[in-house]
């Protein structure tokens, strides 16, 4: 057993750490939030959205983005791309698109007889794959080794993606027909599902000032580079995370596979619960949170703010919960609210 003087020196060699990792992180957190201000130059009213596209750009997460046609969704994909200085690629999902459409094929070469590798549009940094569920499994399937392994194989040959490599998805929630809804092992891929809302009257006012002109091109100053990006991720796998905190994170998904054991009446209404890429996910996108607000590490409420978007889409509710009018989100919100706060 630690005696105590041991035990304080370990909690002031903590302290002094997280000192000095927070003056560092100040400081590289910086153009991050400069980003912000580059983006709604362009952008009204979706700070929140924005704030996650730099949460998945940080932690290697890919977002799916949901809302209604005409949110501004492919606005701020493109935004954030000038903003970091990186490559950025639309792909608009349809019925009979093709895996080759979208990695690439082997493309022959009769003047020298040889098979040539042709890449796909999916080689860039920023893919924004437009309306995902449009598309059927076969090409949505052909995303899975980008999103997972971060690679591409063309005819038995397999190429690296360049980093840093982020897909956000977008699907619309409203239109069912001739759509193919993505499979909850897909969808379990995605670190973030963000819902876009409409935007309140006075946004509605500020883009109709802002956006009702012929020509509305709006000059983006890249604010960051892919390198500051590597280094930021490097910084944020520094963050410190207490005790406390992973305790909490392990409840809340613990919460959603057994929440009778938390005293939580949703007997019947959750069919399964949150992977344990849900943890991971929290986790980081708690400590991403930290960084950009230029802090060594983690609050309770890092976690809050995050877990619905970490878990709305990891939460499967069952026809009986579908039936009393109950959403994975409303149910997220209970285990949020019931499960104590460190």
């Amino acid at each position: 057993m630690s005696s105590p003087s041991t035990t304080n020196n370990h909690h002031a060699e903590t302290k002094d750490r997280i000192k000095l990792l927070t003056g560092e992180i100040e400081t590289h957190s910086e153009p991050f939030r400069r980003i912000v201000g580059q983006v709604n130059q362009v952008l009204v009213g979706q700070e929140k959205l924005v704030h996650r596209m730099l949460i998945g750009l940080l932690t290697r997460g890919h977002l799916l983005i949901e809302g209604v046609p005409g949110l501004a969704k492919t606005t701020a994909v493109a935004s954030l791309a000038q903003a970091i200085n990186t490559g950025f690629q639309r792909l608009q999902f349809t019925p009979d698109l093709l895996p080759a459409d979208l990695i690439g094929t082997q493309v022959y070469r009769p003047q020298d007889q040889t098979f040539v590798v042709q890449k796909g549009p999916i080689f860039s940094n920023l893919i924004l794959a437009d309306e995902i569920n449009r598309a059927p499994a076969k090409v949505q399937s052909a995303l899975l080794e980008a999103m997972q392994e971060r690679q591409v194989t063309i005819g038995g040959e397999t190429f690296p993606l360049e980093e840093p490599f982020l897909i956000m998805a977008t699907q619309n929630p409203v239109e069912q027909e001739g759509t193919y809804p993505l499979p909850e092992a897909q969808s379990d891929r995605f670190m973030l599902k963000v819902v876009v809302d409409y935007p309140n009257r006075d946004e509605e006012l500020q883009i109709l000032r802002r956006m009702s002109k012929t020509a509305t091109h709006v000059e983006i100053v890249p604010v960051t580079s892919p390198a500051e990006i590597m280094h930021a991720r490097n910084l944020i796998d520094e963050i410190y995370v207490d005790s406390k905190i992973e305790n909490y994170i392990v409840d809340l998904v613990m919460a959603t596979r057994k929440p009778e054991a938390y005293g939580l009446n949703l007997d019947g209404l959750i069919q399964f619960g949150g992977s344990p890429r849900a943890t991971i996910n929290l986790t980081l996108a708690a400590k991403a949170n930290a960084f950009l607000a230029g802090r060594g590490y983690v609050k309770p409420d890092d976690v809050k703010e995050i877990a619905l978007d970490v878990l709305r889409h990891r939460v499967m509710i069952t026809y009986e919960a579908e039936a009393e009018d109950r959403t994975s989100e409303s149910i997220v919100n209970e285990i949020l609210a019931h499960v104590p706060t460190p």
